[in-house]
């Protein structure tokens, strides 16, 4: 064993002979700890949120989307077959977007209305993994009445299950003597979806193509686009740029999630820096005390660093010994730190114990994730501050002058 680090050693655990320092350096190991667990808790939950939102959000809705201007494609099997030969895209599905009001017996709600195709919706939506009664096959199956399938929170909102039938009124209807006639029809609820985001569980709703087609008053065989999927949602701009340049006309544009939620994932990104700078503040709270401690030590030392001096150690060595000591104590509360927040962290995702309204958050439980990086980082930035913090007191004690020391002793 060194010298420096053996003399370091010897004075960490002589601390507890000097109640008062010993104090101190408890502080320093607590707040230190206490900042890294705060850390890792905070930052697991906003990168939690991020993914979980990010999943929601492509569950929903495609990686990319093609559509047209003129406000819908008719030859949109052409560019389905152009599309699924781009290197990257994994599903390709047609769809149908309006809006519509949506009425029970119970009330009436406006809704989201999209037309699917259930077979090929598989490869791209989530929506069959998301179903709590029912299947998007069943689409098909009702006999009579077309089927649709809604969100779960609008079914709890008006009433409905499966089974239960309900009125859609499109915006395109007939003008007549008596004015403006919308158009009605009825529809039967074929199965109930959730996907925790209470913004698309209480206004979303699925039909198929044809019957959206014929509510919505389409003329001949057209849709309002592609739903595209990809292999890696990190490569979406990529691929994009290779649809854009295979099927992409004046009239027919490709966006990407990441162009369509941009402002969202930016805003997500800033709250975990700005989080991460303010809960850093906590470990500079315990830098601190480690300063005051090797500060007192130094002066409670000055004897002992004197005779050292005497003895040949050099100002390089005796700065060691104390940036050392102050290390090794920012060392045990990072690795507290450690204790403290991984276990809680993986608590919070195993038993999600903390439950969110539903209607104010997308999520209505604390999500949590950990990854390997974020933790290295806030690892490396606890102990650079801890080891910053030593500067000072360890040019301190090299400074000393051992003639005066020991004239004074």
């Amino acid at each position: 064993m060194k010298f420096e680090t053996f003399v370091a050693l010897r004075y960490l655990f002589a601390l507890r002979k000097q109640s008062f320092i010993s104090v101190i350096s408890l502080f320093a190991v607590c707040g230190v700890a206490l900042g890294v667990g705060a850390l890792i808790v905070v930052i697991g939950v906003m990168n939690g949120f991020s993914t979980d939102l990010r999943d929601k959000i492509l569950g929903v809705n495609a990686h990319v989307l093609v559509t047209s201007i003129r406000g819908g494609i008719t030859d949109y099997e052409r560019l389905a077959r152009e599309a699924a030969e781009v290197p990257g895209v994994t599903g390709v599905t047609p769809f149908v977007y309006s809006e519509v009001m949506l009425s029970s017996r119970n009330g009436v709600k406006g809704v989201v209305l999209r037309g699917i195709d259930p077979e090929s919706s598989k490869t791209v939506l989530s929506l069959s993994r998301d179903m709590v009664n029912g299947s998007i096959l069943d689409l098909d199956n009702e006999e009579g009445k077309p089927g649709i399938i809604i969100g779960s929170e609008l079914a709890k909102r008006l009433g409905l299950a499966r089974g239960s039938e309900v009125n859609l009124l499109s915006p395109s209807g007939r003008s007549g003597a008596a004015g403006f006639t919308p158009k009605v029809r009825r529809f039967r609820v074929a199965g109930v979806f959730r996907t925790g985001m209470y913004e698309y569980d209480s206004s979303l709703g699925y039909v198929t193509i044809p019957a959206a087609r014929k509510l919505l008053g389409f003329k001949g065989d057209i849709v309002s686009g592609l739903e595209i999927s990809v292999n890696d949602v990190y490569n979406v701009d990529q691929i994009s740029k290779n649809l854009r340049d295979r099927i992409g006309t004046f009239t027919v544009y490709v966006r990407n999630w990441q162009e369509m939620n941009a402002n969202l994932f930016a805003a997500l990104e800033l709250e975990k820096s700005a989080m991460f700078i303010i809960l850093a503040m906590i470990v500079l709270v315990g830098s601190f005390s480690i300063v005051t401690t090797l500060v007192m030590l130094v002066m409670q030392k000055t004897k002992d660093i004197a005779i050292f001096m005497s003895l040949g150690a050099d100002e390089s060595r005796i700065r060691r010994i104390f940036m050392l000591q102050g290390t090794f104590i920012g060392l045990v509360g990072t690795v507290a730190g450690y204790m403290i927040g991984i276990p809680v962290s993986l608590l919070l995702k195993k038993y999600q114990f903390i439950k969110l309204p539903s209607n104010v958050y997308p999520v209505d439980y604390l999500p949590v994730r950990l990854e390997a990086l974020d933790l290295t980082v806030i690892g490396l930035a606890a102990f650079l501050l801890c080891f910053l913090a030593t500067i000072y007191p360890a040019r301190r004690a090299a400074a000393l002058n051992p003639s005066d020391a020991l004239r004074y002793e």
